[in-house]
């Protein structure tokens, strides 16, 4: 038998909360909530249920994750975002295992994670296929998250396991929500990653995308879903070549105004 610490992040996280909270509480022997500046209600609806979050801001989802962690008083942690909502076999799963014996620190169990837009299932979204497993239910002393500046993921467990169930991930819940995430998303990418400055190559990685993601990949039998996130590949793959690119020829401006005025003075 074990111990369990849910960390779970949060920012204006008011959409899912009433649905992602009760679940957990049934399996956590202690709740870490780190949020990152909340304007709306999660922090009351937080304390509602006895919690407290513990502020921290963000600079990207793996050291937020991180910080959870280490505010655990447990070794074993459970890392929830709060789009995310927990079924029961999913919870009946970690229940059982919490039970029994001890496994071994190197073990880690993957959450099967399906991936909902617009409220609807979807088989797709860049770059991944749906379901995905995620690492999400480790100990904090072999294992934690890298720090990515997208789509980061667990290191340092040995075996992994997965969890039956179906962790609802209520992720691009409108138009808005999609167009915000993709512009996050590829200036976080380009700005911690190096990403090659070329107009040509974002080009040809959208027409790829294009193919791969909408018709090859079934996305369009989904409808409006599909057409959504066959754009969303479609831009995701243009923009981050666009704004390295973008970002390269306002350096190389720089430099050379540098330049000038150095030969002025």
């Amino acid at each position: 038998m074990f111990k369990l610490t849910v960390c779970l992040l949060t920012y204006n996280s008011e959409r899912l909360l009433h649905k992602v909270i009760p679940p957990l509480i049934t399996i956590a022997d202690e709740f870490v909530v780190i949020d990152s500046g909340s304007t709306d209600k999660t922090i009351n609806i937080c304390e509602g249920y006895g919690l407290t979050p513990i502020y921290n801001p963000y600079s990207m989802h793996g050291e937020q994750m991180n910080v959870a962690i280490k505010h655990s008083s447990n070794d074993w942690v459970l890392c929830v975002d709060s789009d995310e909502i927990f079924d029961e076999p999913t919870l009946s799963f970690i229940q059982t295992l919490k039970a029994g014996e001890t496994p071994p620190p190197e073990y880690g169990w993957r959450i099967s994670r399906y991936w909902y837009v617009l409220g609807e299932q979807t088989r797709t979204i860049y770059p991944i296929s749906s379901p995905d497993f995620p690492v999400r239910l480790f100990n904090r002393n072999h294992a934690l998250f890298n720090l990515r500046p997208v789509d980061d993921k667990v290191e340092g467990t040995g075996q992994t396991y997965t969890i039956p169930g179906h962790v609802r991930h209520d992720t691009f819940y409108s138009l808005h929500e999609v167009f915000s995430k993709l512009n996050s998303y590829t200036t976080r990418l380009v700005k911690y990653q190096k990403v090659r400055p070329s107009i040509a190559r974002g080009i040809i990685s959208a027409i790829g995308a294009f193919f791969k993601w909408y018709l090859f990949s079934g996305a369009w039998r989904q409808g409006k879903v599909g057409a959504v996130t066959g754009l969303y590949a479609t831009l995701y793959s243009f923009l981050k070549y666009f704004k390295a690119w973008y970002q390269h020829q306002d350096n190389k401006k720089s430099v050379a105004d540098k330049h000038t005025d150095s030969h002025t003075v």
